[in-house]
């Protein structure tokens, strides 16, 4: 059974050790993450699945880490593995963080609850936002990243499910697959007249630093 839902994104400055000296400039982003990501805690689940982006529907248990070594720093998340992909890594990190020793596992495609289960949904918006950003400017960046912060703010799971993938490639957006995860299988959960559960959302962050649209919400579900 789902229960809830926290997304967030996963720049490798979100890790302190990476950023050094400009920390301080994802401060605001990074208290969101540990706001979010301990609300999960709170919802009590039995097990936390991280849905992030990486080889299609793989899945890594409990046993598997990963690192951020690539980033020039010697920072370990998760099991003893380096196996993880760069978002469900800094996933990993994240329940590290903020204390999380129980039950979790990572995947890249469909989940099987257990028992109560949170989801850690670890996605990045378009990367270009402005002549700053990394994929320089598109028009169409600011509609798509409004899209999914709308959607993130009204539990509108549908909107997720059916983001376009093709266009999120072009903008350079990490998060349109685990994104549209999340809204199948929020919108599973709700039934097909959406009268089995409902959804309480929070949008907790909707900013662009560095012309990079990063996102943080809760999402709760109660029958």
């Amino acid at each position: 059974m789902i229960i809830a839902a926290a997304v967030c994104p996963h720049p490798p400055m979100l890790v302190p050790e990476v950023a050094q000296g400009a920390a301080a400039d994802l401060d605001e982003l990074r208290q969101a993450c540990d706001d979010a990501v301990q609300e999960l805690i709170a919802s009590d689940p039995q097990h936390i699945a991280v849905l992030g982006d990486g080889p299609p529907d793989t899945y890594w248990d409990h046993h598997a880490g990963g690192t951020l070594k690539a980033y020039g720093v010697d920072v370990h998340a998760g099991g003893a593995t380096d196996e993880l992909p760069l978002g469900l890594a800094i996933g990993a990190w994240l329940l590290d963080r903020n204390g999380w020793t129980g039950s979790r596992a990572y995947a890249t495609g469909e989940v099987d609850p257990r028992g109560r289960t949170a989801l850690l949904v670890m996605a990045d918006g378009t990367a270009k936002r402005s002549t700053e950003a990394p994929g320089f400017s598109d028009d169409r960046a600011g509609d798509f990243d409004r899209l999914v912060s709308d959607a993130l703010a009204g539990g509108d799971a549908p909107t997720l499910a059916g983001l376009d993938e093709e266009l999120a490639a072009e903008l350079w957006s990490g998060g349109a697959r685990p994104l549209r995860l999340l809204g199948n299988i929020v919108a599973n959960a709700l039934g097909p007249n959406q009268k089995d559960a409902s959804v309480a959302a929070r949008l907790r962050y909707n900013e662009a630093p560095f012309g990079v649209g990063y996102w943080v919400a809760n999402w709760s579900l109660s029958r």
